[in-house]
């Protein structure tokens, strides 16, 4: 339940719908969602289910799914508020101007992960355990523990971002024994490494002000670019992990990630100033961005098409 785009929400109104939905973070909400309906479409197809008679847990997961991710989102703004304060492109939420106090955003926040918990639960149990865990893992072990101790707390909150597709996969099923979804689940693991670093990079002075250790900034860039290079080299290998969906789908994913990696190796190669660097980074990020956008598009349209043709 990790943002996708690490950018902040400019508050340019008093409005408290506005105030509202920069508070739950909108835009982590809609990227969720696409990986949440990657793995519900999957496991239409991988179960040979009919998307219609499934239509009442499908919304339930929809709808559950956008209250607990912005739960999550709500009560990440609210603990890191003074940190947030001290970075230009979040210092403009509404937890650090204060037109969202703590009581309220407390009260939203937990009644969104109550209500959303609740309608998964009516969608599956299992879903809704999943849902628990995402937003568990997000506010405890990543905003409240390592995100400030160690440059591993990139890795701790992949854990959180990879819980979208088996929320989605368990509205539909319980059987987790099958390749396709521990696919997406690696996938997302992987993905989240070199897209939070190149934002880190980009981002670099704002987390040294704020004293967050994220890697560039404790390690040095070369460090950086060597650990995401590494992630890019095991997300190239764990494509293969889709060919029981489908070779296509396995070879799309091969040559998406793969291209990543390519990319990564000959624009930083250019790279001789700061300035590069930061340019390598904004990059990477863009092409992180279409890469997991169109991956999970595919993915969804796969399932769904081949599903209905049979």
């Amino acid at each position: 339940m990790k943002n996708q785009t690490g950018q902040a929400v400019p508050m340019q109104t008093n409005s408290f719908p506005a105030i509202f939905f920069a508070t739950i973070k909108t835009g982590i909400i809609k990227s969720n969602l696409i990986a949440m309906f990657a793995g519900l479409s999957m496991a239409i197809y991988v179960f040979n289910l009919s998307f219609f008679e499934h239509i009442g847990a499908i919304i339930l997961a929809f709808i559950g799914s956008s209250l607990v991710i912005g739960s999550a989102g709500a009560f990440n703004n609210l603990y890191d508020r003074d940190i947030d304060a001290i970075m230009e492109r979040t210092k403009t939420r509404p937890t650090v101007t204060g037109k969202m106090d703590a009581p309220n955003g407390l009260a939203i926040g937990t009644t969104m992960a109550l209500i959303g918990i609740a309608l998964l639960y009516m969608s599956s149990p299992m879903a809704a355990l999943f849902g628990f865990l995402g937003l568990f893992l997000y506010v405890v072990p990543y905003t409240m523990w390592t995100k400030r101790k160690t440059i591993y707390n990139t890795e701790v909150g992949s854990l959180s971002g990879a819980v979208p597709p088996l929320i989605g996969w368990a509205a539909v099923s319980s059987d987790l024994g099958h390749w396709e979804i521990w696919a997406l689940v690696v996938t997302m693991l992987l993905w989240q490494m070199p897209h939070f670093y190149a934002i880190a990079i980009r981002r670099f002075d704002e987390y040294k002000a704020a004293s967050v250790p994220m890697l560039p900034v404790v390690k040095g860039l070369k460090r950086t670019y060597a650990q995401t290079n590494f992630y890019l080299v095991l997300l190239v290998l764990s494509s293969l992990m889709f060919w029981p969906l489908s070779p296509y789908i396995a070879g799309v994913a091969f040559l998406l990630s793969l291209s990543w990696l390519v990319f990564s190796f000959r624009s930083y190669s250019k790279a001789g100033t700061e300035t590069d660097v930061n340019s390598w980074a904004k990059k990477m990020f863009i092409f992180s961005l279409n890469h997991i956008t169109l991956l999970f598009l595919i993915i969804i349209a796969f399932s769904l098409i081949a599903q209905w043709l049979r």
